[in-house]
């Protein structure tokens, strides 16, 4: 292996490892895909988790600083083709290699940039946030699957967005008590944090429901060597969705709802062997 693939495949590895740090679910879901899939997919949840890590996690620093650089730094990767951040570098690799639209990554950016600048949000903002924090990433590693063909990636793209959309307000659901007292941000339109009531909660619901069921047609049209993984994926974000439902709302005002790595491990199972039957 020469210089320069080493430098590729050592941030690629770096990729890897930050999401198996991060994220049980989508290591496991990964792990199931075809392997050519793997470090593209490594690479692009790297980098939307190091930019989530910036506006979420460093509070005694200056985030706008911290963003503004990694977004300039992101540009200047994916344009020269090469940065010194691994992160980075193994993002642009992708970002090259399957022509991910620019766009996305704007949409992406912007809506870190939001973070830092919204507490309330109205319709507008949050359609707008969503598209940007979760409907582009799942667009992304849609570019990936489709493997440029153009024709496949439009027919699944609103699927792809509806999908990744009932995961973030999944992700809202779960986490509007610390959303609320670390950040002072509550994502749900019209929602007063302080009177959240199962009436509430219960619209919220039947707006992801809608996005879950939007979704499924596109995860039985994906390429074979995607589909068990973003099925393993909307397989556990069902399960959390169902255990948030059965709790009023102020149990989720009160903790985080998880779902126990060995729940997560009965999932993979039981779907992979699911799909060698030929059940999905």
């Amino acid at each position: 292996m020469d210089s320069v693939a080493l430098f590729d495949q050592t941030s690629l590895e770096c990729a890897r490892l930050i999401t198996h740090r991060y994220s049980t679910s989508f290591t496991l879901g990964i792990k199931t895909m075809d392997r050519k899939f793997h470090m593209p997919i490594y690479a692009i949840y790297g980098f939307v988790r190091y930019a989530d890590e910036i506006v979420d996690t460093f509070h005694d620093k200056n985030k706008k600083e911290l963003l503004a650089r990694f977004k300039t730094d992101t540009y200047h990767a994916i344009e020269s083709g090469v940065s010194l951040n691994p992160v980075l570098h193994a993002f642009q690799l992708i970002v090259n290699q399957y022509q991910i639209d620019l766009g996305l990554i704007d949409a992406f950016l912007h809506s870190m940039e939001m973070d830092l600048d919204f507490q309330i949000y109205d319709d507008s903002k949050y359609n707008e946030y969503i598209y940007g924090s979760a409907e582009v990433v799942g667009l992304m590693c849609l570019k990936v699957f489709c493997e440029g063909d153009e024709e496949q990636y439009e027919r699944l793209r609103v699927p792809a967005c509806k999908l990744g959309s009932a995961f973030q307000k999944v992700n809202f659901l779960r986490d509007i008590k610390s959303d609320y007292e670390e950040r002072g941000r509550v994502y749900f339109p019209g929602v007063d944090y302080r009177i959240f009531d199962n009436a509430m909660k219960a619209e919220i619901e039947e707006d992801i429901r809608r996005d879950f069921a939007a979704s499924l047609i596109g995860i039985e049209q994906l390429p074979s060597g995607a589909k068990l993984g973003v099925r393993i994926a909307y397989l556990y974000y069902q399960k959390l969705f169902e255990k948030i439902k059965g709790m009023p709302a102020e149990t989720i005002t009160e903790k985080r709802v998880r779902i126990p790595n060995s729940q997560k491990l009965s999932l993979l199972l039981g779907t992979y062997f699911e799909t060698k039957l030929g059940m999905l």
